[in-house]
């Protein structure tokens, strides 16, 4: 292997896994993931046939791709296949990964047999999905780093009330990417991917301070397998900009390790509370108003407004005073619209607490606070060396650098809690009274 890859090669751990030969710390139990074949290589000329065949999907394969992607990869995918049987190939034009285009792709893959995915984050999303609905395999060749979606085992769909959620869904039999055809991706794609990677640090102090003050689930598994790979990945963040291979390989391992870390939680927290909440309520609800941004690039944004956000509590030795929840369904309402409301007030119901539940936290924050703090403390990447890690890697760092509306961008960072039962520091300090003020600086 060239000498930028780590040694064994650019699948090294996620073979290990893939194959049941990782044991898990937590159960001292061998690991066992629903995927059968992950290859990164810095090139997969000649390969593609081969790779598909081995998983045995059937004999007549569809080829899902849009105008972008085919050009990329989906061309040179769909003339390898032709050597195995006989090949379809859907386009979809400019595709949205919502429940439209989930039934419109079910028509157009009906008497599909072995489907390949060959994409980013809408077609994979979908592929899965709708493969996930009828029970059949699938396979994926990706073309850009640009989100950690390929290997969960859930799908982002936004319903039919505007709603945007992650369905239980299935993982990709296969995952395959040529690194030459990332990295030559538009580079603000592979900067998305790296800021849905940055994002570590905010997330695992959101859920190890739900795990601790509300007994939440929490796991270090999805951390431990990934931890390297992000320092490697971090130091080489200014590779992201230039379309750097190595670079671009340690952001795909990060990105595969941290969907690997779904089958051994079977949630997406480790890598998706506060911060991925502010993005779906901007893709939720700014509506004409979007500016057309990817999700991993508002997430980037949100990550470093959360990293802010928690130092403020994290420098002080005070705990933090929380009072009653104060969440109006008729506000909700006026801003969601009654069905999304509805559904999202019934949701968060856990996380909403009265002057005996926000005693109940307050009790637990006077007395956990010294070790509590210190805990997410060692989580913490300090707030100047994410920004620099994300100005590095070429992606946007403010509401102002996404078009978004600064309003907007503000609406969310105050509102999003009211979306999810994740609890996050959104919540704190929502309940302590500083959001507004908080969200009235950041920009």
């Amino acid at each position: 292997m060239p000498g930028n890859a780590p040694v064994g090669g650019w699948t090294t751990l996620i073979d290990d896994i893939v194959a049941g030969k990782w044991t898990n710390p937590e159960t001292g139990e061998r690991a066992t993931v629903p995927y059968e074949s992950i290859v990164i290589g810095e090139s997969l000329q000649g390969r593609e046939a081969d790779l598909v065949a081995g998983l045995e999907l059937g004999e007549r394969y569809t080829i899902v791709a849009d105008a972008q992607t085919f050009d990329a990869m989906g061309a040179r995918v769909e003339k390898a296949l032709k050597s195995l049987g006989p090949v379809d190939t859907v386009i979809l034009d400019h595709p949205h990964a919502d429940m439209a285009a989930v039934h419109d792709l079910t028509e157009k893959l009906a008497r599909s047999e072995a489907v390949i995915a060959v994409g980013s984050g809408t077609i994979n999303d979908l592929c899965k999905f709708v493969t996930g609905r009828t029970n059949r395999r699938y396979a994926v060749f990706g073309t850009a780093a640009s989100m950690n979606g390929y290997t969960s085992t859930t799908a982002s769909i936004t319903l039919e009330n505007g709603l945007k959620v992650s369905l239980p869904s299935h993982a990709p039999s296969g995952f395959f990417i040529d690194l030459g055809v990332t990295a030559a991706a538009p580079a603000y794609l592979s900067a998305a991917g790296f800021a849905d990677c940055l994002v570590r640090s905010v997330a695992q102090v959101d859920w190890w301070m739900s795990h601790r003050l509300l007994g939440t689930l929490y796991s270090t598994v999805p951390y431990i397998i990934q931890e390297d790979d992000e320092r490697e990945l971090n130091r080489r963040a200014a590779g992201i900009a230039t379309g750097d291979i190595a670079a671009n390989g340690y952001l795909h391992r990060v990105l595969a390790l941290c969907g690997l870390g779904i089958s051994f939680t079977g949630m997406s927290n480790h890598g998706s509370m506060g911060e991925h909440q502010v993005s779906h309520y901007i893709d939720c609800f700014a509506r004409d108003k979007h500016p057309g941004t990817l999700h991993g690039q508002q997430v980037g944004v949100a990550t470093l407004s959360m990293a802010r956000l928690q130092r403020i509590f994290l420098d002080s030795e005070t705990p933090p005073q929380i009072r009653p929840s104060r969440i109006v369904p008729q506000a909700m309402a006026r801003r969601m619209g009654a069905e999304v409301a509805a559904q999202c007030y019934q949701e968060i119901q856990p996380k909403i607490f009265d002057a005996r539940g926000a005693a109940e936290i307050n009790e637990k924050l006077a007395t956990l606070w010294p070790v509590l703090r210190a805990e997410l403390n060692a989580f913490a990447l300090p707030v100047a060396e994410m920004e620099q890690l994300l100005r590095d890697a070429g992606g946007p760092m403010t509401a102002a650098d996404l078009g978004l509306p600064v309003e907007i961008y503000r609406e969310a960072l105050i509102y999003s809690r009211e979306m999810r039962n994740r609890y996050s520091f959104l919540d704190i300090a929502a309940d302590t009274g500083m959001l507004e003020d908080f969200a009235g600086g950041e920009a």
